[in-house]
This record gives C-alpha cells, structure tokens and sequence, in this order.
C-alpha cells in the first residue's frame, strides 16, 4: 500500500518540497530574530544611534522596549530546553 501511495503522490512532491523549504527558511529567520547576540546588538546599534542625535528619545524607548520583549520571549523559549547560548 506505501508504494502505492507514493506513486499515486508522486505529482504532488514539488509542493512537498516547497513546503519544506519554506518550513526551514521560517525556523531559521525565526532563530536569527529572536537569538540573544542579535538583540543585544541591535539594542547596542540602537543606544549609538541615539547617541549621535539620529534618533529620538521617544523613538529609542519604543524600539528599546520591543528589542527587550523580544529577548524576554527568546529567553523564556530557550529556558529549559538547552539551546540557550553561552556568554
């Protein structure tokens, strides 16, 4: 019966396909956003751009504050599961 299925599936694996790479692009852009080097840099990057006048102190709270959710969200996912990084 497995082979039956397979043959009779068989036109349908480039979008079994498709559906797996799109699968492990979203895994990694979601490894990348919410991994905690990335967001210490961009809070870093955040705090020079204040600093040079390029942004406000309004606009440097607001993005500060999602950066820190973020971080918190990255924390409570790797908590217990291993995959947290070493500092």
């Amino acid at each position: 019966m497995g082979l039956i299925s397979e043959v009779l599936l068989l036109p349908f694996a480039p979008v079994r396909g498709s559906a797996w790479a799109i699968r492990q692009v979203l895994q990694e852009a979601e490894r990348i956003y919410y991994d905690p080097a990335t967001i210490r840099a961009e809070l870093a990057r955040l705090e020079e751009q204040l600093e040079a006048g390029e942004i406000t102190e309004e606009e440097f709270d607001r993005q500060e504050d999602e950066l820190l959710d973020r971080l918190e969200t990255a924390s409570r996912g790797s908590a217990g599961t291993g995959n947290g990084t070493t500092q």
